[in-house]
């Protein structure tokens, strides 16, 4: 019999997986543990350390596998610099997402229901809410999802990446579902996410199984290496592995949310809760964009390529899906009335942007990506931290006629998303409205900010694979969504502020009358009697609220690092261009 040899690992360089997944482990037995009144403090207290942790790992295995890359557990986890960069940059980035989700502003509330499995407008939603609950299982899912997108974006073996998938998916399914307000539209949201995501695995592993049955094998640089050996018994079978391939991207291409598979994206970022919007957006396009190019790049160009006419299949798909992206982004982008959703449409262009440079299908493109991917995720993160405090804030006009002085009876309502209500924001809140604006600058690749640099290198990448006309394209698109930006700027600072009437709502305080009304139907109709309580007349209008702490410094340390990167660039361009190996 042949014993079993257990596998020598390196723990030192699961180290920065191992934190962030066992963080999220001790959540869940903290959930159980730790008394109500402390469990919120210690579960953020814990995840910011442990992605903080993460990081410093990170920084500590940097010069070993920029050296040297590593192949841990048999290859299941492959340490390159390219990987362990997207590491760096998803743990960087779930800190500062987690500090928008850690926020309560001055109203006291977080953005999460108190019991998210309630029935909305039940009785024991009301209860929930009136007892003071809270949602603190959403700090082990943020850990558990962010430990997902790290293992995503560092594994050679498909069948891993597919588990990383499904355990990065899974609890942003559920956090779409926490939203504290719009309880219905953050479910629906979260029931197309589930369902779409459902159809995009089951693509991503059928294409798994296609590879496997071409090259015998799930690790991607054993499949390069079959196919640069040819032979019999594969000789005649590479449209199985195109189409294994293909169906793999299609997979990929949803994470990303590149257009067709990006239906799910505008719904999606309006109904989920801002800050886990915020934390989805960045980071999972992080990862997936990581795990893209891992995929592609390392069958077509790890050892030696695919045959010339493979390569140009592969790469005619990415183009098409890279214009149409570009083309569905900026244009219905530039029509959307509500902020949340324009920035989902920005974001389905920002992956068009990228896919531009992925394109060219040359080794120089990795730390043009890493860089894009740390740039974008900055300005988004900012972005939605921003709209999380611009509030809608009840009213009531004294006077006959409305006319009297305005009395504020303290109640802030649900985020104001709509465009028009950001009238006049800047005089109300101008350092606010400075940071969104540079945010929003930066998505449109303005000098002298970090989209800048990150779009001029997505297109030289393009360029350097021979498709000028597509960087030219890149170019027309990154034109056509600076007016969308531009018009929410000139709402937000040239337009004067407007007090719009809202639905009265039924409150204790008003002035109850009664009246009767007589409902007959036909000759021996039976007249009824309906009290109907009168109030005073309501109006709404858009306040800023104040952050408690976590999201002001998420946004002025995104505002500082955006012009940072985008005026000294060249630091984190070296650390790039080191982590440009992606291949052991």
């Amino acid at each position: 019999m042949n014993e079993f040899v257990a596998p020598e690992i390196d723990w030192l360089a699961l180290a920065p997986l191992i934190v962030v997944l066992g963080a999220g482990v001790v959540g869940v037995l903290l959930e159980a543990f730790v008394p109500a009144r402390a469990r919120r403090v210690t579960q953020v207290v814990l995840t910011l350390v442990a992605l903080a942790g993460a990081l410093a790992f990170v920084a500590v295995l940097w010069p070993q596998i920029v050296a040297q890359p590593v192949q841990v557990v048999g290859g299941s986890v492959t340490l390159t610099p390219f990987a362990l960069g997207t590491q760096g940059i998803i743990a960087v980035l779930a800190f500062l997402g987690v500090l928008v989700v850690a926020d309560r502003t001055s109203t006291g509330q977080d953005a999460f229901a108190p019991t998210a499995s309630a029935v909305p407008g039940t009785s024991y939603e009301d209860l929930a809410r009136r007892s003071g609950l809270e949602q603190t299982e959403i700090y082990p899912l943020l850990l558990f999802a962010a430990g997902g997108m790290m293992l995503f974006a560092s594994t050679d073996d498909l069948i891993v990446m597919f588990i990383a998938l499904e355990v990065l998916s899974l609890p942003l399914y559920v956090l779409c579902a926490t939203a504290r307000r719009r309880r219905l539209l953050s479910q629906e949201a979260a029931a197309k996410y589930f369902l779409l995501g459902a159809f995009a695995s089951a693509l991503f592993i059928f294409g798994v199984a296609l590879i496997y049955g071409f090259a015998g094998t799930v690790r991607l640089l054993e499949i390069a290496q079959r196919v640069q050996q040819g032979g019999l018994p594969l000789e005649g079978m590479t449209g199985l592995l195109v189409a294994g391939v293909l169906l793999v991207t299609v997979g990929l291409l949803f994470k990303v949310g590149a257009v067709p598979f990006h239906a799910w994206t505008p719904d999606v970022y309006t109904g989920a809760p801002t800050p886990i919007t915020g934390f989805m957006a960045a980071c999972t396009k992080a990862a997936a964009v990581a795990a893209l190019v891992e995929v592609l790049y390392r069958i077509t160009i790890g050892v030696g390529g695919l045959s010339p006419e493979t390569m140009e299949q592969l790469q005619v798909v990415i183009v098409v899906v890279a214009v149409l992206t570009m083309a569905v982004g900026t244009v219905i982008g530039s029509v959307q009335t509500d902020v949340k959703r324009l920035l989902a449409y920005s974001s389905i262009a920002h992956a068009g942007f990228l896919l531009v440079g992925i394109a060219g299908f040359n080794a120089q493109v990795q730390s043009s990506t890493l860089f894009y991917l740390l740039a974008y995720g900055l300005a988004t993160i900012g972005a939605f931290a921003v709209v999380t405090l611009v509030r809608e804030r009840r009213v009531t006009p004294g006077g006959a006629e409305d006319n009297g002085p305005v009395e504020d009876d303290g109640v802030v309502l649900g985020e104001a998303t709509e465009i028009a209500q950001w009238a006049g924001l800047g005089r109300k809140a101008p350092w606010l409205t400075a940071a969104f604006a540079l945010f929003l600058l930066s998505m449109a690749g303005i000098p002298l900010t970090a989209g800048f640099i990150a779009k001029f290198g997505a297109f030289t990448g393009a360029t350097s694979g021979g498709l000028w006309w597509l960087a030219v394209l890149g170019v027309i698109a990154s034109v056509v969504a600076v007016a969308f930006y531009l018009r929410l700027l000139v709402v937000m600072v040239f337009q004067p502020g407007t007090i719009e009437p809202s639905q009265v709502e039924l409150v204790e305080t008003g002035v109850s009358t009664s009246s009767t009304s007589d409902d007959t139907e036909g000759a021996g109709g039976v007249a009824t009697a309906t009290k109907v309580q009168v109030t005073a007349p309501q109006r709404v209008v858009v306040t800023v609220v104040r952050s408690r702490g976590p999201a002001a410094v998420a946004i002025a340390v995104c505002a500082i690092a955006t012009v940072i990167l985008g005026v000294f660039p060249s630091l984190v361009l070296n650390l790039a261009a080191e982590a440009s190996k992606f291949v052991p």
